[in-house]
């Protein structure tokens, strides 16, 4: 299977974030707008800077990275570069993060006009469809969370999808957030939550049980519960796995001990996504190529992984069999 072949995919995205996905070279210019940083005296820097052997330490570099985000045209910029690199790289369609709280109590932002600025930037690129999926930040307790979501459901014309929660997993567990999920399906919302990645499998259970999620983000840590895997089997709950990602966060110790390839193997759902490569410096045909020469994915076990991913996705049917079209008409090629 050659490389190229994985790059001229026509791929999709479920688990990515805005602003771990911005170009080293698109974060520069933002830098040195705010006065720079003397650990970073370039773009090819920026790299250095972050590396990160535990996921306290990834947190850190997402808090100095966000750092540099302080007005809403800072975010038409970003989501325009990310936008581009996802063209680039041949994928069609993306449900991407974005994570308001992190700048209204940082920078005073409000989550209406961010979240129109970001949108301003992602419509300028028109070769890929990018959807908005909401990360309430679960590190700002539920008051926070539930204002955020009064407030998305305010913008929802603007390509807002879905609600997820990230943060800190292993300090506020899911059942936290019930009534606010409640909420969200109420408003029509989609919804996602990162469980299994910094917490154990009683994270998962919690965002299956408490939240009602319709997809799980990361989700590494579910084969601690064999019941767990079972339920996950039998019901076909979509995974947003990100390899790369919990590699360089430290949350597995080696890619060769990740379980993508078990999971798959017990047939549960499985899509594959780059979660930060802003950060972390991956693709999405890197994650794809990863798979074929660790863990022996075939072409077909590929192919079937991205379909899994628009089976996953939250596009209305016309737009899933589209994107299988296109799908197939080039992995013929």
């Amino acid at each position: 299977m050659s490389a190229h072949w994985i790059e001229q995919l026509p791929k999709v995205e479920l688990h990515l974030h805005l602003e771990g996905a911005i170009p080293p070279p698109a974060l520069w210019p933002l830098i040195q707008k705010y006065g720079g940083d003397p650990a970073v005296p370039s773009a090819e820097a920026i790299a250095d800077r972050l590396q990160f052997r535990t996921f306290r330490e990834f947190l850190d570099g997402w808090v100095w990275k966000n750092g540099f985000l302080r007005e809403y045209e800072d975010f038409t910029w970003i989501a325009r570069a990310v936008a581009e690199d996802l063209a680039r790289q041949n994928i069609v369609y993306a449900e991407v993060f974005c994570s308001p709280p992190d700048f209204a109590l940082s920078h005073g932002l409000e989550t209406q006009p961010l979240l129109r600025a970001a949108r301003a930037g992602l419509d300028q690129v028109p070769e890929v469809e990018i959807a908005l999926v909401v990360d309430l930040v679960r590190d700002y307790g539920v008051e926070r969370a539930e204002r955020t979501l009064r407030e998305t459901a305010e913008v929802r014309d603007q390509g807002v999808i879905g609600i997820g929660i990230g943060g800190s997993e292993h300090r506020y567990p899911p059942e936290l957030y019930r009534d606010t999920y409640a909420e969200a399906r109420r408003l029509g919302f989609r919804t996602s939550a990162h469980a299994g990645e910094a917490a154990g499998a009683e994270s998962i259970w919690g965002a299956i049980r408490a939240l009602e999620v319709d997809r799980i983000g990361h989700g590494t840590r579910a084969e601690e519960d064999p019941k767990l895997l079972d339920h996950l089997a039998a019901t076909g709950l979509p995974i947003e796995m990100c390899p790369l990602s919990n590699l360089r966060t430290g949350t597995i110790p080696a890619i060769e001990t990740h379980p993508i390839r078990r999971y798959f193997d017990r047939g549960l759902r499985v899509t594959v996504n780059t979660d930060d490569p802003g950060m972390f410096g991956n693709s999405l045909a890197a994650e794809y190529r990863l798979l074929q020469t660790t863990f022996s994915f075939s072409r077909a076990e590929i192919l079937t992984l991205i379909e899994n991913a628009i089976d996953a996705s939250w596009a209305d049917a016309d737009r899933k069999q589209a994107l299988r079209d296109q799908l197939r008409d080039r992995s013929a090629l």
